[in-house]
C-alpha cells in the first residue's frame, strides 16, 4: 500500500477543512452578489437576502424545523451563550437581588467549556445550577436529569454528543421529559449535526446550537434554533442593534459565511449515512488493532453509544506530551482544542474517574471526509511503535509486567 502524505489530519473534531463545494458556493458573495440582506429598496440586497433565505432552509432540513426557527450566529459558543443567559434571563422565577434563587438550571459537568462557563456566570449571578456527573462511560441519562428536576427549574443543556470522548447522550429522553415538566431544554449539537440524523421535533428540543467549521464548512458562522410553536420560545438578546434574526441577534448578516453553512448542510444531510458508515469501518480498526497489539490501553467512555468518527485512548505508562512528540506527523488532540493550551488533564477523563497520568497520556483522534485506509494504517503502526518504545524507558511498566501492583507500592519521598 502507498505510504500516504504527511502530516495526517485526525482532528477532525476541533475543525474540519471546507468542503471545495462549499467554497464554490461561497464565492460569488464576496464580489458578485455582495448586497447587505438588510437593504430592502434594490436588488443587491434582494439577492443577498435570497441566499440567506436558502441557507436557511438547507440548515432547517438538516435537522428537522421550520426555516423561520433558524438563527444565524458566529458559531456554537455564541449559539450556547443567547439559549443559556437569553433563555434563564428570559424565564427567570425571581427578580436578581431578591434573595431568592433566580431560578434553577441542570447542565452536565463534562460540557464544552462553552456552555459551562457561561452556566458559571449565571451562578454568579443568583441562578442555582446543578452540574450532572456522569458515570465512567461519560453518559447523562434521563434519569439522571429527573432527579435534579425541581419546582424551579427553568432550563436543562446537555450536549448530544461529547467533543472529547465522542459519547452520546440520551438526548430524546430527556428531550420528552423535560417536555412533560415544562422546562425549557436546550443541546449543544456542535459534533453531532450533521453527522448524525438529527430530528428537533422527535427529540423534544426547544434549543439547539451547530456551528459549521465541524461539518466542513467555514468558520465563524453557525445557527441556533429557536423553537417557534408549543412552546413559542422567547430569549432575552446579547446584543442590541437592528433587530435581524427575528430580533434575537442583532448585526449586518455575514451572508458569504451563512451561504457556507447552508450548502455543508445539504451535502451533510445528502451523504451523512454512507459517510459515517464508511468511518465506522475505520475507527473500529483502528481501536481494535491498538488495543489488541498493546496492554494497559484503554478506550474512554461508552464503547458503542458514541459518533462513528471519534475515539478516545488512555496508554498507561506513557507520558502524553512525548506520546504527541512521538507522533507528530499525525495531526490529533490530547483533549479539547479550546483547552489544550492548559497543562492541566482533560476535565472530562477526569470526571470520568480517569487517573491523571492516564488522562494525561490520552489521544483524541477523530476520522473526517478524506481519511484513508492508508492514513489509517500509517497511524495504527505509527502509535503502537511510538508507545512500545516509550514503554521501553519506563520502569514502572517493568514492574508492572513483573506482576507488582503499583497502586500498593510505597514511595520513598527525599
Amino acid at each position: 500500500m502507498t505510504a500516504p502524505t504527511l502530516p495526517i489530519y485526525l482532528d477532525h473534531a476541533a475543525t474540519t477543512p471546507c468542503d471545495p463545494r462549499v467554497v464554490e458556493a461561497m464565492l460569488p458573495y464576496f464580489t458578485e452578489i455582495f448586497g447587505n440582506p438588510g437593504s430592502r429598496n434594490h436588488q443587491f440586497g434582494w439577492k443577498a437576502e435570497e441566499a440567506v433565505d436558502k441557507a436557511r432552509e438547507q440548515v432547517a432540513a438538516l435537522i428537522g424545523a421550520n426555516e423561520k426557527e433558524v438563527i444565524f450566529t458566529s458559531g456554537s459558543t455564541e449559539s450556547n451563550n443567547l439559549a443559556l443567559r437569553g433563555g434563564a434571563i428570559m424565564y427567570e422565577k425571581a427578580p436578581a437581588n431578591s434573595g431568592k434563587p433566580r431560578g434553577h438550571i441542570i447542565t452536565n459537568a463534562i460540557e464544552h467549556k462553552a456552555v459551562l462557563d457561561p452556566c458559571k456566570r449565571l451562578q454568579k449571578e443568583g441562578f442555582d445550577v446543578t452540574f450532572l456527573e456522569p458515570g465512567p462511560d461519560g453518559i447523562i441519562t434521563a434519569a439522571m436529569v429527573q432527579e435534579a428536576m425541581r419546582a424551579d427549574t427553568i432550563l436543562v443543556s446537555i450536549m448530544w454528543a461529547n467533543n472529547e470522548l465522542g459519547v452520546i447522550n440520551d438526548i430524546p429522553q430527556i428531550g420528552a421529559l423535560c417536555k412533560s415538566r415544562d422546562v425549557l431544554f436546550h443541546t449543544d449539537a456542535t459534533q453531532w449535526v450533521g453527522k448524525m440524523p438529527t430530528d428537533v421535533e422527535a427529540a423534544g428540543i426547544d434549543l439547539l446550537s451547530l456551528s459549521s467549521h465541524k461539518m466542513y464548512g467555514p468558520k465563524g458562522v453557525g445557527a441556533l434554533f429557536v423553537r417557534r410553536r408549543k412552546p413559542r420560545v422567547r430569549l432575552t438578546p446579547l446584543v442590541d442593534g437592528g433587530g435581524q434574526e427575528r430580533g434575537f441577534r442583532s448585526g449586518t448578516l455575514n451572508v458569504s459565511g451563512i451561504v457556507g453553512l447552508g450548502k455543508a448542510a445539504e451535502i451533510a444531510k445528502a451523504e451523512m449515512a454512507a459517510e459515517g458508515a464508511r468511518l465506522l469501518v475505520m475507527r473500529r480498526r483502528l481501536e481494535e488493532t491498538i488495543t489488541a497489539q498493546l496492554d494497559s490501553t484503554q478506550i474512554n467512555g461508552h464503547r458503542e453509544k458514541r459518533l462513528p468518527h471519534i475515539t478516545n485512548i488512555s496508554f498507561g505508562f506513557v507520558e502524553g506530551e512525548s506520546l504527541m512528540m512521538a507522533c507528530k506527523e499525525i495531526a490529533c488532540s490530547s483533549g479539547s482544542a479550546c483547552t489544550s493550551a492548559s497543562l492541566e488533564p482533560s476535565y472530562v477523563l477526569k470526571t470520568l474517574g480517569v487517573g491523571d497520568e492516564l488522562a494525561h497520556s490520552s489521544l483524541r483522534l477523530s476520522l473526517g471526509r478524506w481519511t484513508t485506509d492508508a492514513q489509517i494504517d500509517y497511524t495504527i503502526d505509527k502509535i503502537i511503535t511510538a508507545v512500545r518504545k516509550l514503554r521501553t524507558l519506563s520502569p514502572l511498566y517493568d514492574m508492572h509486567k513483573e506482576g507488582i501492583d503499583l497502586s500498593k507500592v510505597e514511595w520513598a519521598h527525599h
